[in-house]
C-alpha cells in the first residue's frame, strides 16, 4: 500500500469523509450515532473495496503476535457520561424546574433516519431530556422545514436544533441548517462555532459530537495528548478537521492525511495518536501503525459477510485484527467512537440549557 496513490488508497470516499454523518446504527447495534445513514445503502462499494484483513500481505508477519492493545470501550464510557449527564438533569430539574429539550426535524421515509431519530429520543427520555419530532413529507417545501425551524428557536423550552440529513435534493441543506439559531446550534457546525474552534483563546458554544467523542475518549483513558504527534487521516468538515483543532487545543501536533497526501502509511506510522473517518472498510492497516500508538476509528463500513444472520457485518476504516496486536489502545467497531457521539448530543444539548437559563 505504500507505494500506492493516496487517491487509490481513499478510493470513491475521498471527497467526503463524512461517515460519521452519513453512517447508522441498526436497532440491534449500538455504532457511531451519525446524522444520516446512507452508508448502509452503499454496501455494495464496501465489499467491492474491502479487503480481508487475516488474508493481507501488507503487514509484515513479524508484527502479528498475541493481541496486546488495550480496548477503548466507547460503550462503557458513554453509559457512564449518560449516567452523569442524568444526575445533573435531575438536580437541575429540582433546583430550578429547568428540563432540557432537543428537536429534529425529520424530511422523508428514509428508514436509517426514521431509525437514528427513535434512538436519539430513546437516549434524550433516558436522561431527562425532553425530546421533540416534526416529521415532515418527502416532497415538503423548504420553506416549510424553515418555518419549523423557526419555530423552535422561538421557543424557550427547546434547547437544542437538529435538521435530520440527509434532505431531499430539491432542499439547499446549507440554507436550513444556517438557519438554526446559533445557542441552539447543537451540532457545532455553525462557521462561527467552527471559527472559535480554530482561534486561540476563543471558545465555541458548542464541538461537534463525533470528534468531541474522540477527545473524550482520550482522556477518559488517560490518553496524554500534550506533545504528542497525531495523525489524523481524513479533513471532513464533520470530522477530520474538527478533530485537527481539538487536537491542536490539547497541544499535539498534528498532520492531517487526506486523498492528495503522498506515502500516508509513512506518515501515520509517525503517529503516537491516529485518528481516522475516511469510510474506507479496513484501508489502515497493521504496518500503518507505530509500535504503541492510541488507535481511534471512527469508520464504520458494512461488509459482506455470509455466517451473519443479516448477510453483513460492520467494520472500521482500521483492520482491528491487524492493528490490534501493534497499537497500545484501540476502539472497537462496532462499540467505541458511536456510543459516544450520541453521548455528546445529549452532553451538548445539557449545555445549551445550562447556557440558556444561565446556570453553568
Amino acid at each position: 500500500m505504500a507505494s500506492a496513490s493516496s487517491a487509490a488508497i481513499f478510493g470513491t470516499a475521498a471527497a467526503s469523509d463524512g461517515c460519521s454523518r452519513r453512517v447508522f446504527a441498526t436497532t440491534n447495534v449500538q455504532v457511531r450515532a451519525s446524522r444520516t445513514s446512507p452508508a448502509f445503502l452503499r454496501t455494495s462499494r464496501a465489499i467491492k473495496t474491502y479487503a480481508s484483513c487475516s488474508n493481507s500481505s501488507v503487514v509484515n508477519a513479524a508484527l502479528i503476535t498475541e493481541a496486546s492493545a488495550k480496548v477503548i470501550d466507547g460503550k462503557a464510557t458513554a453509559k457512564e457520561i449518560r449516567g452523569e449527564i442524568a444526575a445533573e438533569i435531575s438536580k437541575m430539574k429540582e433546583s430550578s424546574g429547568v428540563v432540557p429539550g432537543l428537536a429534529v426535524i425529520l424530511v422523508g421515509e428514509r428508514k436509517d433516519s426514521a431509525t437514528y431519530v427513535r434512538n436519539k429520543k430513546k437516549a434524550c427520555e433516558s436522561v431527562g431530556i425532553k425530546s421533540y419530532e416534526v416529521h415532515l413529507a418527502e416532497d415538503c417545501s423548504e420553506q416549510e422545514v424553515l418555518k419549523h425551524i423557526s419555530v423552535f428557536n422561538d421557543d424557550p423550552t427547546v434547547n437544542g436544533i437538529l435538521v435530520q440529513l440527509p434532505l431531499p435534493s430539491h432542499m439547499n441543506e446549507q440554507n436550513i441548517l444556517n438557519a438554526v439559531c446559533i445557542e441552539k446550534d447543537v451540532d457545532g457546525f455553525s462557521p462561527l462555532n467552527i471559527g472559535r474552534l480554530a482561534m486561540r483563546d476563543r471558545e465555541p458554544l458548542f464541538v461537534p459530537f463525533t470528534p468531541k467523542g474522540c477527545i473524550e475518549l482520550l482522556h477518559r483513558y488517560g490518553v496524554p495528548i500534550k506533545g504528542k504527534r497525531a495523525v489524523v487521516i481524513g479533513r471532513s468538515n464533520i470530522v477530520g478537521m474538527p478533530a485537527t483543532l481539538l487536537l491542536q487545543r490539547e497541544d499535539a501536533t498534528v498532520t492531517v492525511v487526506h486523498s492528495r497526501t503522498k506515502n500516508p502509511e509513512a506518515i501515520t506510522r509517525e503517529a503516537d495518536i491516529v485518528i481516522t473517518a475516511v469510510g474506507q472498510p479496513n484501508m489502515v492497516r497493521g504496518s500503518w501503525i507505530k509500535p504503541g500508538a492510541v488507535v481511534i476509528d471512527v469508520g464504520i463500513n458494512p461488509v459482506e459477510d455470509t455466517s451473519c444472520s443479516r448477510g453483513y457485518q460492520l467494520v472500521g476504516d482500521v483492520c482491528y485484527e491487524e492493528a490490534s496486536k501493534i497499537a497500545s489502545a484501540i476502539t472497537p467497531v462496532p462499540g467505541g467512537v458511536g456510543p459516544m457521539t450520541i453521548a455528546m448530543l445529549l452532553s451538548n444539548t445539557l449545555t445549551a440549557a445550562k447556557r440558556a437559563y444561565n446556570l453553568e
